[in-house]
């Protein structure tokens, strides 16, 4: 049992696995008080266990399914509404309670600030550690409106952390001009695309990841049940596919953030983030 932390009768697409069989831990992280502009991503992992029941535990693309795979659902973290930075230190001391066990943290957020936490817990077991962004945003603003706290200013509070070279960006489209010039200069910047995530075999070959998937990296076309859709973005194939290829890294732990969905009545954005989880969970659990 790990205190602080509500635990849910319903887990996530049937990831039921005890916390002491699990290889991947399920999180839900559900805070939204650093968006920028639309509110809705506290709600996100409460709806991803919801609409999940509509989803079958079988890919037939991998072949594989999650009923055979060792992944549990702790439920959702108990995070105040307004105070980011004690919301930042319970992540980050789920994460690191996960970690200790060499299990891998899996947070759905929430908005995208709340992956500082678990960098921060990642960082203290590994070092060397390196950060892969799938992101419509830079995310690198010293601030927002004065707020450092905020998830526009997310990546350059990791960058304090982990240092040049360390951060790996694909599929930014938008920011300030400051921001893709600090990116290009201290980080390794691949905008527009997931096309070049395959470099990552060669250039994180070996060394712990971190991945952070920004569900906004989606066009909205595919995803607009988000709190910044920002057109332009990856199709749901682009994104499935950049994932088979991380999942050759040395994964750490990984969040799925920003999901939005009372900005998607329909529904859909939920269900295609639910189908995008189930695929990297099984991708992770090989």
């Amino acid at each position: 049992m790990i205190s602080g932390i509500t635990f849910e009768s319903r887990t996530f697409c049937g990831c039921d696995q005890a916390y002491g069989e699990s290889q991947l831990l399920i999180f839900g992280a559900p805070y939204d008080g650093s968006a920028s502009f639309r509110p809705g991503a506290r709600f996100a992992p409460s709806a991803m266990r919801r609409d999940s029941w509509g989803l079958e535990t079988y890919s037939p693309v991998l072949d594989r399914d999650l009923e055979d795979a060792k992944v549990g659902d702790l439920g959702d973290l108990e995070l105040p509404a307004g105070n980011a930075q004690l919301a930042f230190d319970r992540v980050e001391s789920l994460c690191r309670t996960i970690m200790e066990e060499e299990k891998i943290p899996v947070m759905i957020g929430g908005d995208h600030s709340l992956t500082l936490g678990a960098v921060r817990a990642a960082l203290d077991f590994y070092p060397n550690l390196h950060l892969v962004q799938l992101d419509a945003h830079t995310d690198l603003r010293d601030d927002y409106l004065g707020d450092r706290w905020s998830h526009a200013s997310v990546m350059r509070r990791c960058y304090e952390l982990l240092g040049t070279g360390r951060i790996h960006s694909f599929g930014i489209r938008s920011g300030l001009r400051e921001e893709f010039e600090f990116s290009k200069q201290y980080g390794r910047l691949h905008p527009y695309t997931l096309e070049e995530v395959v470099c990552l075999l060669e250039t994180a070959k070996g060394v712990p990841v971190y991945v952070s998937i920004d569900l906004d990296v989606l066009d909205p076309s595919y995803l607009p049940g988000t709190g910044t859709p920002e057109p332009g973005g990856v199709s749901y194939s682009d994104l499935a596919k950049a994932l088979t290829v991380l999942s050759e890294l040395h994964v750490v732990g990984t969040d799925m953030m920003e999901l939005a969905p009372p900005l998607d009545p329909s529904g859909a954005s939920t269900a295609v983030a639910c189908k995008l989880l189930r695929e990297w969970l099984l991708l992770l659990s090989k």
